[in-house]
């Protein structure tokens, strides 16, 4: 079905149109996403699909926006959680407009500003562990500086805050 500007588009309701709709290969082959992948961000409800009589899934074309969305957050280290609360309050079934896009990635901004200091904490430090070899959890600058661990008693314990991920 071709729209003609100044046609108005059909309204489907929730109902994914046959000629909108995609299957999970073909989400895959578009998105680089794998299909375990799309489905467990499924069972999150960061997604959703419909389900053909035969029970084979098929996906609005936006899903690709919100998987663009998904990846983004993840390669510059958020988490699911992080995307969950950035698009909550957007339909599921739609990807983000530019403006609500303008909203999410402002909102990530100071977690990734943090991100980025605890990094450069990180590397402007590293010259002094090349070749220290001290090993050493309670005295190593780098990892467990002042041996703030070390005050909640002896063997593992979660590394700081700065130095996760």
């Amino acid at each position: 079905m071709r729209v003609q500007v100044g046609e108005s588009t059909p309204d489907y309701g929730d109902q994914v149109r046959s000629d909108d709709a995609l299957a999970i290969g073909d989400v895959v082959r578009r998105s680089g996403v794998a299909a375990s992948a799309i489905r467990y961000y499924e069972s999150l409800g960061l997604l959703t699909s419909t389900r053909t009589a035969g029970g084979r899934r098929r996906y609005r074309r936006s899903v690709l926006r919100r998987l663009a969305v998904i990846r983004a957050a993840q390669g510059v280290g958020l988490g699911l959680d992080d995307v969950a609360r950035a698009l909550d309050g957007i339909p599921v079934d739609r990807a983000p407009t530019a403006a609500q896009w303008a909203r999410i990635s402002s909102a990530w901004r100071p977690q990734l500003d943090q991100r980025i200091q605890a990094l450069e904490a990180v590397r402007d430090r590293l010259d002094s562990c090349i070749g220290c070899g001290c090993l050493s959890l309670s005295r190593c600058a780098l990892y467990n500086p002042g041996d703030e661990l070390g005050a909640e008693g002896s063997g593992a314990r979660l590394l700081p805050p700065s130095a996760r991920r």
